[in-house]
């Protein structure tokens, strides 16, 4: 387990290249786990663990993964606190699907680290879900920033905002649009399109709401949004593409 680390910052970056300049592939949450397969200077070669995504991060952003998460952040962000008191409250804060090992209890507040966050604010790694609850999260997602290779609820692309929602149901899946596509099996015809489908087109990925809407980490709008499917064929019609595909998770 020497190998397997763990990112100790609320997000670390994996990188294309062992060059923070270089392209942001995907971001690793706090707790979340890295399998390091060589060292380059100051960068660890691997992946991360939940996805198989290979890339480079940043030494100083990991640690030897030692503790076994008990729970995981269920809040657009959970503020850290210093000591199990609303005066203790830190700037610092753990985005939704953060991991944590939960040590102690004190009121309303519970242990991680060095840190105290409220105990409303998580809930058991291992809770069981059902795919009817595949969209619950996607409120703290909207209006989010598009940033390309991005995680959190403040800032996230087309495929992260996939992968975040399956983390609420403590299930993975690939990190990229292209291979989502390829993971999910089940073809749906565009007039039996039902709430938590997944449409594809070229290089994107988008998640039904409704019969009628979908939301999507959008590029042209800079953010995530709601819209109309048949808006959506229509201005891919008019750039002269299609929807690819529609799968049912």
């Amino acid at each position: 387990m020497k190998n397997v680390l763990e990112c100790t910052n609320s997000k670390c970056s994996l990188y294309k290249k062992q060059n923070i300049k270089s392209e942001q592939l995907k971001e690793i949450l706090y707790g979340e786990r890295f399998k390091k397969i060589k060292s380059i200077n100051n960068f660890w070669y691997g992946y991360a663990i939940n996805d198989k995504y290979y890339g480079y991060v940043l030494k100083r952003n990991f640690a030897i993964n030692i503790h076994k998460k008990t729970h995981k952040i269920i809040k657009k962000i959970s503020y850290l606190y210093k000591k199990p008191s609303l005066q203790f409250k830190t700037k610092k804060f753990l985005y939704l699907n953060s991991l944590v090992k939960i040590n102690q209890k004190k009121g309303e507040y519970v242990n991680v680290g060095t840190y105290w966050i409220k105990s409303n604010n998580i809930e058991p790694v291992n809770r069981s879900k059902k795919k009817s609850d595949l969209l619950n999260k996607v409120k703290f997602f909207m209006n989010t920033p598009y940033v390309w290779g991005g995680n959190t609820t403040f800032g996230i692309d087309c495929s992260g905002l996939i992968q975040e929602l399956f983390k609420n149901l403590n299930l993975s899946c690939p990190r990229d649009s292209k291979d989502q596509m390829k993971f999910f099996k089940k073809k749906i015809k565009l007039g039996n399109i039902k709430k938590g489908d997944l449409l594809f087109w070229k290089g994107h990925v988008a998640i039904a709401i409704s019969k009628k809407f979908l939301i999507h980490a959008y590029g042209p709008k800079k953010r995530v949004v709601r819209m109309s499917i048949n808006q959506v064929i229509k201005e891919l019609k008019n750039k002269n593409l299609e929807l690819i595909s529609i799968k049912r998770p």
